[in-house]
């Protein structure tokens, strides 16, 4: 399907956005590994937080909507099904990557795959750290399908080579079910919902410095726990606010988790108005609102630590940048190259067509501003941040903006479009 985006002059509102697509992964992955009910309140029912549903299903998982939330009845990490299909994660690298940690150290063999966009993506760096522990993973030249064979797994100490929240989750997932200590170094911190989401549920986490452990075998145990709104989803409306004139914006409940709040950071470095209050926590994670208001923006250096901590907000940022007075520098963004597309060559594409100065690098996208875009007719190439980033960008272009395969933003938002019309008409 397309979108058709018309520009606004203004926007203002006060609004929530649906539960946090991260956290609502690990508190349907965490509960599981429980024998008995949990209750998750407020989760994402985004598709990739359904395919990890599916997926836990198919291990013999139930889940059950009420009033209150989403209860989940499990059997238990020890009482898992062998599932004879194949496990289809759909588009969701976070499925994958968390529950091959998880069934790599059960007593049966398993076979996961996904979409033509995940067979795409890089899974040797889950591979290595397992094979170390003693799983046996059997891949096409390290990419989907994985075939996992189950197996007792030992201890590791592992050094992740890139900051990846992805692969220390699986590796801690997958320590939890090893006899004796597992740990995980990272390059530099990343998101630790999964440190945070683990004692909710009664499993013993150690952090020290940028090192995290778990000693195994442990026992998971149920709980009923609260999902705050997703940031990242925040991020595009308070996008809007800051480049749009005479705006203001106040996203309530939002996910303040320290490894996620580069995108704060890097608008309050470019001059942005924003601020946080009404400070909160939710299921051990720290939240509130957040408000931006219409500013001057200038054009700064991102890269380093500010990488990993804005990762999903970065094309986003990058419209924003062509809004911003002088030249915007994204480094150290390789990872995008792996994302649901190369998100480095996406927005790119995307913001020449809509007549915006910029320059790709290996790692990264220099973009000069400040611009006047022009409306265009838009790919998404599937990916459910770009649809939404260039939605944002049709806000301030001159002329109607068109977003092809726009049904895409269903992987992280579904309804984004129906919000985005809402708040743009009020």
């Amino acid at each position: 399907m397309i979108e058709i985006i018309e520009p606004i002059k203004r926007i203002s509102a006060s609004i929530e956005v649906p539960g946090d697509k991260s956290i609502s992964h690990r508190a349907f992955i965490i509960s599981s590994l429980a024998k008995g009910k949990s209750l998750i309140k407020g989760s994402s029912v985004c598709a990739d937080v359904k395919s990890t549903m599916n997926v836990l299903g198919k291990l013999g998982v139930k889940f059950t909507e009420n009033s209150e939330g989403i209860v989940v009845e499990s059997p238990g990490i020890n009482n898992f099904n062998k599932s004879d299909d194949t496990l289809y994660a759909g588009n969701s690298g976070t499925t994958v990557r968390l529950l091959t940690g998880i069934l790599a150290g059960l007593p049966f063999d398993t076979m996961i795959t996904g979409d033509e966009s995940l067979v795409k993506r890089p899974m040797k760096r889950i591979i290595e750290p397992l094979t170390e522990m003693g799983a046996n993973i059997e891949s096409e030249h390290g990419y989907l399908p994985l075939k996992i064979t189950g197996t007792a797994l030992r201890p590791v100490s592992y050094t992740l080579k890139i900051a990846s929240a992805q692969v220390k989750s699986c590796v801690l997932l997958a320590g939890i079910n090893a006899e004796g200590k597992t740990s995980v170094t990272e390059p530099s911190s990343t998101r630790d919902h999964t440190e945070r989401m683990l004692p909710q549920f009664g499993i013993t986490v150690e952090k020290k410095g940028l090192t995290t452990s778990v000693t195994g075998p442990q026992c998971a145990e149920p709980a009923d726990i609260t999902v705050p709104g997703d940031i990242s989803s925040a991020a595009f409306f308070l996008a809007a606010a800051l480049i749009l004139q005479n705006s203001k914006i106040t996203v309530s409940n939002a996910g303040l988790n320290p490894g996620r709040t580069g995108f704060i950071e890097i608008m309050r470095k470019m001059g942005a108005n924003i601020s946080i209050s009404d400070k909160t926590s939710a299921c051990n994670e720290p939240a509130g609102s957040i408000t931006a208001l219409s500013s001057r923006l200038e054009g700064t250096d991102i890269g380093g630590r500010l990488i990993p901590a804005s990762i999903d907000e970065l094309p986003v940022i990058a419209v924003v940048a062509t809004q911003a007075e002088g030249m915007t520098i994204i480094r150290d963004a390789e990872e995008l190259r792996v994302k649901e597309t190369d998100r480095i060559e996406a927005v790119a594409e995307n913001l020449r067509a809509m007549c915006a100065d910029v320059e790709v690098t290996e790692d990264g996208l220099i973009i000069h501003g400040k611009q006047q875009l022009k409306g265009a007719v838009l790919e998404s190439y599937g990916d459910h941040r770009i649809a939404m980033a260039f939605s944002i960008a049709g806000l301030v272009a001159s002329g109607k903006t068109v977003i092809k395969d726009a049904e895409c933003v269903n992987i992280s938002f579904p309804g984004f479009f129906s919000f985005l019309r809402k708040l743009t008409n009020e």
